[in-house]
């Protein structure tokens, strides 16, 4: 489950009479400030004033143990409000705007951050300018706006990096971007650029002595292993973060690492030191005020709980967390929560229950990410219309030029917009069959073992976050060539799921759509060929749609994955003989053996349907022939033995 840092619930007044609260509030604003403002407080404030430091460095010097008093920064904030000391208002509301975020009021936060990112534009200050937009990034990305979040970090990164006397706030504010932008490619599921990103700023981290910094990146660098099934490797990096915040005595930071210790340790099956960890930790989480805390510790407490039959106390905790993290509106723990209940229903025999939980969360998800998604290709083209627009009006002149280049720019918008909603459509599509077949499922089973697509949504969803990594770094031309071939590849297995049987000519096509899209995410490592024998009239020959992309899914992540160096696959066609057709699928992975022991060594491991939902598929097939079928498997090896790959053969009758 996804780490997130995290509020307890305000007290309300409602029981107090409106017109007696409003009449208090009036007499106490004449009278607060003076009874809860030190004569020591309001000199520094006097020395602020009439000193009018211009640096972030010298403000704080005087403020930073003011940050978390909100009496105090107002009385500062009125006091240069009056004086026209636009970095002091800029540094005060940007401390109050952090102090809604502590606190899950990301609104009010927000409409602080952008007052104090006017008033640094006011002051011409780049330093107060670069503080705000990182501040604003920040909090747009715990309102899972990504777009708008990377915008803001980008762009107090680009004003940082162009300042030539580099201070060590805006060296700082440097590592906040990059942290930042790390966070959002985690967010997106490319961990391998989240943690180059943190390293990145580690080190810069390191330079400066920020122990803050270090304790953060190094939580964050953990959270990435995490995601990726390392485990160990994650819980150096929390022990890491851990002690840097024990160094700094930061409660906020270590309430953080020991929620993550303890997950790993529920993880790998130590479900009771798990709990040693938790329990005090609930009482630790309420008082800091952070939902996003305190939601997760509660779940996670939850599903300890779970794993040592303590289901009662697992049930109310999981349930606390969930509705925190509804009312602060987290989707991911949010999605958690869900999934855990329907664990704990399976585990005291609710099957039913088990299943509307189960149901429910992949139903949240699947909206989740549609969301996101239709979010990022609006963003696209409204972007891309933009530029273009730019680029010709400054090229051209003339207003016979002019009509020309709109009329390309609506032809070109047309264009984008049809293919971005064929593929929501098509994503909107897939759902829909999902959801009816999984209504069709026995209500008691939970194995989710029915025959879906011959495709894994998984594989849908990961190739959409790589292609919108193209998006995010302004790469229009393969992001559209991939789009293309994603939509035809979504086009074929929709078309394909309902046939019985088409020509091998498509099928072949269909395979090599697959792999091109897989090939993404190995950066275009697998070389792929296909041979077919001249006597065979591939448009002529009739197989079952869609049967060879789970042989080519297990050569790949089976195969191929683990492999060093060249990454080949092979696909020949022949005459098995007079009756059947063959059709070898050949690797050159680490094969079965190797495969087998690095699959053990995962902690969460995978198991895969395809083939055998392939090979009832080719037996169904074969019914309607006097022939039958056969799939077989062999290892390939060298002279001396050593594994050298797979070789898939598949024998389809014919005649």
């Amino acid at each position: 489950m996804p780490n997130h840092q995290l509020p307890h619930i305000e007290k309300l007044y409602s029981n107090w009479p409106k017109l007696f609260l409003i009449a208090t509030l009036l007499f106490l604003s004449q009278t607060t400030l003076s009874q809860e403002i030190s004569e020591d407080f309001k000199e520094k404030v006097r020395s602020l004033i009439e000193e009018v430091p211009k640096s972030y460095q010298e403000i704080d010097r005087e403020l930073r143990y003011s940050k978390r008093d909100t009496i105090q920064l107002n009385y500062f904030l009125k006091l240069a409000r009056e004086n026209n000391y636009f970095e002091g208002q800029s540094y005060v509301l940007n401390q109050l705007g952090r102090n809604y975020r502590y606190t899950s009021k990301l609104d009010k936060s927000i409409e602080a951050q952008l007052k104090a990112l006017e008033l640094s534009e006011k002051a011409n200050s780049d330093e107060f300018r670069i503080l705000s937009l990182n501040y604003l990034g920040v909090s747009y990305r715990r309102k899972d706006a990504i777009k708008t979040a990377i915008d803001y970090h980008q762009k107090a990164l680009e004003i940082a990096e162009a300042t030539e006397d580099k201070t060590i706030h805006v060296k700082r504010s440097i590592n906040v971007a990059l942290n930042s932008i790390g966070n959002l490619y985690q967010t997106l599921g490319q961990y391998d650029l989240a943690i180059s990103q943190f390293k990145r700023a580690l080190e810069f981290e390191r330079e400066l002595n920020n122990k803050l910094g270090l304790a953060i990146n190094n939580q964050n660098i953990g959270d990435c292993h995490e995601q990726k099934e390392e485990l160990e490797v994650a819980l150096e990096y929390y022990r890491k973060s851990l002690a840097y915040n024990e160094d700094i005595n930061n409660d906020y930071g270590r309430i953080i690492c020991k929620n993550s210790i303890a997950r790993i340790y529920t993880k790998q099956g130590m479900p009771n030191a798990a709990l040693v960890i938790f329990e005090p930790l609930q009482e630790q989480a309420l008082k800091i005020g952070d939902n996003f805390i305190t939601s997760s510790v509660f779940i996670n407490t939850g599903y300890a709980q779970t794993a040592i039959g303590r289901y009662g106390e697992a049930r109310k905790n999981i349930r606390q967390g969930l509705k925190l993290a509804q009312e602060s509106d987290m989707p991911a723990l949010i999605i958690a929560a869900k999934r855990f209940l329907a664990d704990l229903a399976e585990a005291t025999g609710d099957y039913k229950e088990a299943l509307k939980q189960q149901q429910e969360a992949e139903s949240y998800e699947n909206t989740i990410v549609n969301q996101r998604n239709l979010n990022y290709m609006n963003e696209m083209i409204l972007r891309y219309d933009s530029e273009k627009k730019n680029n010709q009006i400054v090229s051209l002149a003339q207003d016979a030029e002019l009509s020309k280049i709109r009329l390309r720019k609506n032809q070109t918008t047309i264009l984008v917009a049809a293919l971005t909603l064929g593929l929501i459509g098509t994503m909107l599509f897939i759902m829909y069959r999902k959801y009816h077949s999984d209504n069709e499922k026995k209500v008691l089973s939970l194995e989710q073992n029915m025959l879906r697509s011959q495709m894994n949504p998984h594989f849908l969803f990961n190739s959409l976050n790589s292609i919108k990594l193209y998006i995010i770094n302004n790469d229009k031309k393969n992001a559209v060539h991939y789009l293309n071939k994603f939509s035809k590849l979504v086009r074929r297995i929709l078309e394909g799921s309902s046939l019985k049987e088409i020509s091998l000519g498509e099928e072949l096509e269909t395979a090599e759509l697959y792999l091109n899209i897989e090939n993404i995410r190995f950066s275009d490592e697998i070389n792929f060929e296909v041979d077919i024998a001249e006597q065979i009239d591939a448009e002529q020959v009739k197989i079952p749609s869609l049967v060879l992309q789970p042989f080519l899914e297990n050569a790949i992540w089976h195969g191929l994955s683990s492999k060093e160096g060249e990454k080949r696959i092979w696909i020949n066609v022949y005459n098995y003989d007079k009756y059947h057709i063959g059709i070898d699928i050949i690797d050159n992975g680490v094969g079965r053996n190797a495969s087998e022991k690095i699959k053990e060594k995962r902690v969460l491991k995978r198991k895969s349907v395809g083939i055998d939902i392939t090979t009832e598929r080719l037996a169904n097939f074969s019914k309607d022939y006097q022939n039958d079928f056969e799939v077989a498997i062999a290892d390939l090896t060298d002279d001396e033995g050593a594994a050298r790959g797979t070789k898939i053969t598949l024998k389809i009758p014919t005649i």
